[in-house]
């Protein structure tokens, strides 16, 4: 069978195949929660893996030890405290032993998890933020700072906050117009990169302000990456529904170096 060039959209990568893991090797029988939103649902550290789990009555996520593998028993202790799905969780930086978890409640939890993983469930966290109006799906630790941990809703609000202390130190309500897709901290915390439902990839100085520029073409959800040497990555959608890549110069007056590195 032949089909005319063009009709097939062809790609470089039709013949590359990735080889699977060992079932030895792999988790098994982890309940990964369904919850609608564009979230990772995991995160790892060199201790401890956290996957967010379908949990009733609440919100809860597994943290267990990174040389676990095998069946995960459904008695597995729980880290279990929050009151709705949880949306994100993210290890600190500076500790391996404390991670963030955002949920639907709106609430932003703190949590202390022992050495060697959990032996019963967790639902005291050590610091709880509350501020956002509605659910909070993005967080971001300070790649620098110690306690700093930033936070985006559903209300299109960012949060900068001490943990230490549990109070905002920054917050960003007037910038967003539609919801925030993504946040991306640069290598030295100076400044951070945004993602909105409004096609624009905005780059934030909380002491200068902001810089706007028109990112994808497409309505579906794009991403931003800071990259090591202050460029910016990201990733989204042409208006024909093309998957892109774009990287941007944030030296040059926010162009970008190439318009759109590839289109897949």
């Amino acid at each position: 069978m032949s089909f005319r060039r063009g009709v097939v959209r062809q790609s470089k990568f039709r013949h590359v195949f990735a080889q699977a893991w060992k079932a030895e090797h792999c988790l098994d029988d982890v309940r990964v929660s369904r919850v609608t939103w564009d979230g990772p649902l995991c995160a790892a550290n060199p201790k401890f893996i956290a996957v967010v789990i379908e949990a009733g009555g609440g919100g809860a996520f597994l943290v267990l030890p990174l040389a676990k593998s095998g069946r995960v028993d459904q008695n597995t202790p729980t880290v279990c405290g929050h009151a709705a799905p949880v949306l994100d969780v993210q290890w600190c930086p500076h500790d391996d032993n404390v991670i963030a978890s955002a949920s639907e409640d709106c609430t932003v939890k703190i949590w202390q998890i022992p050495d060697g993983g959990l032996t019963s469930p967790m639902s005291e966290a050590v610091v709880t933020l509350e501020g956002h109006s509605k659910r909070v799906g993005i967080l971001a630790w300070h790649p620098s700072a110690l306690n700093i941990l930033l936070t985006a809703g559903c209300d299109n609000v960012l949060c900068v906050w001490d943990v230490g202390t549990g109070e905002v130190v920054y917050q960003l309500s007037d910038v967003h117009p539609d919801l925030i897709y993504s946040v991306s901290w640069n290598r030295e915390g100076s400044v951070l990169c945004t993602t909105c439902k409004d096609k624009a990839l905005r780059v934030i100085d909380p002491r200068r302000g902001t810089v706007r520029e028109k990112a994808h073409e497409g309505t579906r959800p794009m991403r931003a990456v800071f990259l090591a040497d202050g460029k910016i990555l990201t990733t989204g959608f042409s208006r024909m529904s093309e998957r892109q890549l774009a990287l941007w110069d944030t030296v040059r007056t926010f162009s970008t170096s190439q318009n759109t590195l590839a289109t897949i």
